[in-house]
């Protein structure tokens, strides 16, 4: 009899192990796709593996001209899948050429000739724009709270430095967030200020200052944690201390980034429609 007893207990036991160990990987499952992180063995190499197929280049494709495909910046795939942020300086490019029915979406696994987009919204004060995929779904990259990001965190940011110079094949960088400060702008006179330069005087926002060499085309690549693809933030700018043509041969390695909340409210305000 006690030995059935014990038989039973062990039993028991068993169970309520097994059923606990299930609910422990069940958790820490479910707290890793939140966090939007990747094992931990894989450390940066596996979060670039999964940050890449939501990275795109931003340009046009016209064949009446030469080169046929032009490359303006980078952006990467949000949401749905079918909506790619970017800055609004990179589409205001395109718009100031005259080539909006030429904009085209480019991606290793998308037509050599990219993919059709058009303008979704645009947020100028933030120099950020959400274009829409036309014919297309790509794999979104999980929006984190910029609100968490503190000076001395380490980052990394993904794009096309110096356009299709590579190829379709994405770059990363990495630095850490050297200082949070407002963001600085060149004061236009009165006669040449626009209403974005009174919105900007009265409502004034911080931007990440990163120790990390980005370049103009890297505009719109997404930044995000070094131990995980949660995106915190777009590269905006980098600080040019000479002429702009010394940017590849002199780079000052001081990069600008916008906090991805403002990136949020313009995808929520075109989701919510």
């Amino acid at each position: 009899m006690k030995t059935n007893e014990i038989t039973l207990k062990g039993a028991s036991m068993k169970i309520i192990l097994k059923f606990f160990h299930v609910w422990m990987v069940a958790v820490l499952g479910l707290f890793l796709f939140q966090a939007g992180s990747v094992p931990a063995h894989a450390g940066l190499a596996g979060v670039i593996e999964t940050v890449k197929p939501s990275i795109v280049a931003i340009g046009t494709y016209n064949i009446k001209e030469t080169p046929r495909i032009r490359f303006y910046g980078t952006g990467f795939a949000v949401g749905n899948g079918r909506y790619v942020v970017t800055n609004d300086h990179v589409f205001s490019r395109i718009e100031e050429e005259e080539k909006t029915f030429h904009l085209r979406i480019f991606h290793s696994s998308l037509p050599s000739s990219g993919i059709r987009a058009h303008k979704a919204a645009r947020d100028s004060v933030h120099d950020l724009a959400l274009l829409g995929l036309e014919d297309a779904e790509l794999p979104p990259l999980p929006l984190g709270d910029s609100s968490d990001v503190k000076e001395g965190q380490s980052i990394a940011f993904t794009g096309y430095p110096i356009g299709f110079a590579l190829g379709l094949n994405p770059t990363t960088h990495t630095g850490i967030v050297s200082a949070i400060s407002p963001i600085m702008r060149p004061s236009p006179s009165t006669r040449t200020m626009e209403s974005k330069h009174f919105d900007f005087l009265r409502n004034p926002y911080d931007v990440f200052q990163l120790d990390a060499t980005a370049y103009p085309g890297n505009s719109g690549s997404p930044l995000y944690w070094k131990d995980r693809s949660m995106v915190i933030g777009v590269i905006n700018k980098v600080f040019v201390q000479d002429k702009r043509e010394h940017l590849l041969s002199e780079p000052t390695g001081i990069t600008y980034a916008i906090p991805v909340k403002h990136a949020r409210a313009l995808l929520d305000k075109v989701m919510g429609d």
